[in-house]
């Protein structure tokens, strides 16, 4: 009787397992996207800085995007109007033998720049490396959170064949010096680390 009542039990098991699975559906590939975020105390809250990262793969390319914002007890906002900040934006891989073609909107939605431009007072300029890319942004004046956000793409390519790849993992990292209401500092950095999906 035991037995039987043993086999019963497991039977019962492996059907609800069975119809568990049947339920949820097939299990589906996550996004390869990362997000990083740091701050430091600043008047009138918190400085944040945020960096996103993500691959995909049927794209062949990397997509990135930073925010610098100060989070106050009603939510995140921009910055007065004597504020002056220079952001710095690293794009790189984890392989040292792929280099970066990037371009990038400096503020976000902006027409896409590779080398440097001047939008409404939001200078940027790009510098291209051995592995990687940095990107410059210089902020003369406040305003919202829009004017805040920088966004762009990389196509991650090989050194030795002159071809994009996939292989290799995709880092951005960003800190910002800050000058307003008579502080001066620079943020931690804030990084995102990813593969492709």
């Amino acid at each position: 009787m035991k037995r039987i009542l043993g086999r019963v039990a497991t039977g019962l098991t492996a059907a609800a397992v069975c119809a568990t699975a049947a339920l949820t559906g097939p299990a589906v590939a996550g996004a390869a996207t990362n997000s990083g975020m740091s701050s430091i105390p600043a008047p009138g809250g918190t400085l944040e800085v945020h960096a996103t990262a993500d691959c995909v793969q049927a794209q062949g390319r990397c997509f990135f995007n930073t925010q610098i914002n100060l989070l106050t007890p009603e939510g995140p906002i921009g910055f007065p109007g004597e504020f002056w900040a220079r952001q710095t934006i690293t794009v790189r891989s984890t392989d040292r033998s792929v280099f970066q073609e990037v371009s990038y909107s400096a503020p976000s939605g902006a027409p896409p720049e590779s080398k440097g431009a001047n939008i409404n007072n939001v200078l940027s300029r790009s510098f291209k490396a051995v592995s990687g890319n940095e990107i410059s942004v210089t902020y003369f004046g406040g305003g919202p959170l829009e004017r805040f956000r920088t966004d762009g793409t990389a196509v991650q390519t090989d050194w030795a064949t002159g071809k994009p790849t996939t292989e290799a993992g995709f880092i951005v990292c960003s800190n910002v010096q800050v000058v307003y209401s008579g502080v001066n500092f620079t943020t931690p950095a804030a990084c995102a680390q990813t593969t492709f999906s």
